[in-house]
């Protein structure tokens, strides 16, 4: 076995590497870009190294880099996560020239597979079922419009290279094509270095399950049940479990065989997945995806089922063993589901969050494992993906890993960075996924009903109130009567009085006097009721007119974040708050909607444009992001160029209406 191994990735990967290295007794070593000097999975490792900027290209992305660190650590394998460098094939042709284990699966498997046309045409010579489509490579944009066209609208388009959604498009008609080629191929070619597009056809109501395999090097290859991936948005994996609702016995194994077949067609060592995609409406019929030459996102479901663990088997086949197990030996026990938690605001389309954790409670208790990068002063910057952490359940049963995942979700508060803890509470609640009705289309049918922000109630701005009076009172007892609390006056209390504002709200006037131990709230016209707040910690205990509930509360930077059963609330003194930029009414300003790069510039000063005309293109976390002309007029400022980061809700341009130029 290894006595030393270089994790070549960050986030919450390289910390669940980390910990399966701590508890096998191997030397870990952790590599970090400039942005990440202080993450988590620094401080966990036994050595860290430097090798590199934020920009990915220029640190986690840098064979040479990566090798040196290796070279410099002495570390006889690396261990590369998922994304980045996992399945890239000039990495592991390098670490074998330079001496150092791969561990993922043999140069051959990765190239076969990482291109997914000829992932096609190995897996169909192997009598594995693929969607119909055309996979030709080097296909001009006018060519993969005619495979579209010859497909059936609707038809998907794919980037050969890569996976995890990124450059995927549906295109629904002739007229879409032109454009959605061109975003492909500009997506594709930013996250993989290839703009190779295929073709197949869309599969609307379709279920997303995949598939774990494990091989060795002596000629075995073994399947670990599936997993359902069907939950998605924008191509994006939301919720995973194991095993599927959907499939029996007969299914399971079929799917199985199909996947070992398809891992054998290739020569597979290591941990990989066979993904598949399945029409809801005729289950028994299903199609080969691709196949991810690396670990998946979504293993610990597989790890809570099987009592493997995955990243061991992986170090074990890498340093020659043999499968502890054969196909015989493997049986699945109860049920999980894992959750991504994100840092992304729903309420604005999912895009993605930046800022500084302030604080932080994970969740714990039976059946719950938390996967995280977290920590109080974690900084979540635009630089990479927005996954922050992974909740996962386990029960017994399915409906009870559900309400267990639900449960552990309500005790998880991520505060000072907007995530999506809420919405998948809302998603785990919806009646067809409690009743395993599941497909890729759910969460865009279901829109608004999921995503659309309730404003905090009462309760939560007189724990802000309250949380500020406990801020502002003196510590200890008092000196004398001249010594009291702001907001009193000699023969009885005053009130003090904040107005205090969540996002896309109206500031809302909270009244408060008092001690912390003994005060009156008032929120907005309502009349005054007793309160009182004890704090503990980060922990604020709120008893307001004879109910008591427990918040999580810090105050920072004008804005105080209160977290209680899931849902996180930012509310700002309305006194700080700036000038907003962001356009309202019938205006046309254009902000951006998210921090990150603006990559394309598609419009000048003076240009007449109409109402959703395209101007620019902000891309963050590798997702991109048009934004568009609120009304039709002139362009009369465009203040950003292409390669120049913008801030949320940074003014990037205005557009005149025809009729407020005539006016001037």
């Amino acid at each position: 076995m290894f006595e030393t191994v270089l994790v070549a990735n960050r986030g919450e990967i390289a910390v669940r590497v980390i910990r399966t290295l701590r508890e096998m007794g191997i030397r870990s070593v952790a590599v970090h870009s400039d942005a990440d000097a202080g993450a988590l999975h620094t401080r966990m490792a036994d050595v860290a190294v430097p090798i590199g900027p934020a920009p990915a290209a220029q640190s986690y992305l840098s064979i040479e880099r990566v090798l040196d660190a290796a070279a410099r650590t002495g570390a006889q394998a690396i261990h590369p996560g998922y994304g980045f460098l996992s399945e890239n094939v000039d990495f592991a042709k390098a670490c074998a020239a330079a001496g150092v284990v791969f561990i993922g699966p043999p140069v051959d498997a990765i190239e076969a597979m990482a291109d997914k046309i000829r992932a096609k045409q190995t897996v169909m010579a192997a009598g594995v079922p693929v969607v119909p489509g055309r996979t030709e490579p080097g296909m001009t944009d006018e060519q993969v419009a005619d495979a579209a066209v010859a497909v059936g609208f609707p038809a998907l388009l794919k980037p050969s290279a890569g996976g995890g959604g990124k450059g995927m498009r549906v295109v629904r008609s002739a007229d879409e094509l032109p454009d959605a080629i061109a975003a492909a191929r500009r997506e594709a070619r930013s996250s993989f270095g290839d703009d190779t597009l295929l073709v197949e056809r869309y599969v609307g109501n379709s279920r997303h399950i995949e598939v774990q395999v494990l091989g060795d090097a002596h000629g075995n290859v073994i399947h670990l049940g599936e997993r359902e991936c069907s939950l998605q948005r924008r191509h994006q994996k939301v919720i995973e479990e194991a095993p599927s609702p959907l499939l029996d016995t007969a299914m399971r194994a079929s799917m199985g065989r199909a996947a070992v077949e398809a891992a054998k067609a290739v020569g597979y060592t290591g941990a990989g997945t066979v993904e598949f995609i399945v029409d809801a409406d005729r289950p028994r019929d299903f199609f080969f995806l691709e196949m991810n030459t690396r670990l998946q996102v979504e293993h610990p479901v597989t790890e809570l089922i099987t009592g493997l663990d995955l990243v061991e088997q992986q170090l074990r086949v890498a340093a020659g063993e043999r499968l502890p197990v054969d196909q015989s030996d493997v049986s699945l026990d109860g049920h999980a589901i894992e959750a991504r938690l994100y840092a992304e605001d729903p309420a604005r389309g999912f895009l993605p969050q930046a800022g500084t954790v302030v604080g932080l409670v994970e969740a714990e208790g039976p059946g719950i494992r938390v996967d995280s990068s977290l920590a109080v002063g974690t900084v979540v910057g635009t630089d990479y993906d927005p996954m922050l952490a992974k909740v996962i359940a386990w029960a017994p049963t399915r409906e009870t890993a559900r309400a267990r995942l639900v449960a552990a979700l309500g005790r998880t508060a991520v505060l000072g960075v907007t995530t999506n803890a809420g919405f998948l509470q809302e998603l785990l609640g919806d009646p067809d996924v409690v009743a395993g009705r599941l497909d890729t289309g759910l969460i865009e049918r279901r829109g608004e009903s999921l995503t659309l922000p309730e404003p905090p109630p009462a309760e939560v701005y007189a724990a802000a109130a309250l949380a500020l009076l406990v801020e502002g009172e003196p510590v200890g007892a008092l000196v004398d009567r001249w010594d009291v609390p702001d907001g009193w006056r000699l023969g009885e209390p005053a009130w003090t009085v904040r107005r205090l504002q969540a996002p896309g709200g109206e500031p809302v006037t909270v009244r408060v006097r008092g001690r912390s131990t003994d005060a009156q709230v008032a929120v907005g016209e309502g009349d005054p009721a007793p309160a009182r707040a004890v704090r503990d910690g980060e922990r604020l205990r709120v008893t307001l007119d004879g109910r008591t509930s427990s918040f999580v509360v810090v105050h920072d930077g004008g804005t105080v974040w209160l977290a209680a059963g899931g849902r996180v609330a930012a509310l700002r003194e309305h006194e700080r708050l700036a000038s907003s930029s962001g356009a309202t009414g019938g205006d046309g300003v254009v902000t951006s909607p998210m921090p990150g790069t603006v990559t394309v510039v598609q419009a000048s000063v003076g240009d007449q444009v109409e109402a959703g005309a395209p101007l620019l293109v902000v891309e963050a976390m590798k997702m991109e992001h048009v934004l568009t002309a609120p009304i039709a007029g002139t362009v009369t400022e465009l203040g950003v160029t292409a390669g120049r980061t913008v801030g949320l809700d940074e003014r990037v341009a205005l557009v005149t209406p025809a009729a407020t130029e005539q006016e001037d």
